[in-house]
């Protein structure tokens, strides 16, 4: 039997009938319609599924929706502060070539913004060591690992001197 909910998506409160049992991502991809959120191996191993809840990673795939009422979620699609506009980590995954066929994408951008809160992403510069380690749990098959710790390190400097969140 559904239940009413609602959600804080992108800064913009969705009332919605869901399921109990219903996961994060289906309600984001399903209900919602945002499908930057990618469904990989739906058991919270490879990380395509990452938004933010409040500002910290958590993978989609593993948190039911009910769990997140009340708190502020944040997909792909809330990055970008205009729709001609990338947010930093976005324009750096770019300049690095820090993707290629784009499915684990999604996944690390919001690991890696999520990234900036902790303190060493306030060091300089940026351990490319730390930033292997943190982003260990999101994995791509295409690309290896150089072009996005890169890209990572300097997005979150380009955040700091931006002050984006």
């Amino acid at each position: 039997m559904s239940r009413p909910i609602q959600l804080q998506v992108n800064g913009q409160l969705h009332a919605l009938q869901l399921e109990p049992q219903t996961l994060l991502i289906d309600g984001l991809r399903e209900v919602l319609g945002l499908r930057g959120t990618h469904q990989g191996c739906d058991t919270a191993q490879c990380g395509a599924c990452t938004v933010q809840v409040d500002g910290r990673a958590v993978k989609s795939c593993n948190v039911l929706a009910l769990q997140v009422q009340g708190r502020a979620v944040r997909t792909v699609e809330g990055l970008a502060p205009a729709p001609d506009l990338l947010h930093p980590m976005q324009q750096a995954f770019s300049q690095h070539h820090a993707l290629q066929c784009g499915f684990c994408t999604p996944g690390f951008l919001m690991c890696a913004v999520a990234l900036a809160a902790e303190p060493q992403a306030a060091q300089d510069p940026i351990d490319p060591q730390w930033v292997r380690h943190a982003i260990g749990g999101n994995l791509c098959r295409c690309t290896g690992y150089e072009g996005i710790v890169e890209a990572i390190c300097e997005g979150l400097v380009a955040m700091r001197q931006a002050g984006t969140p």
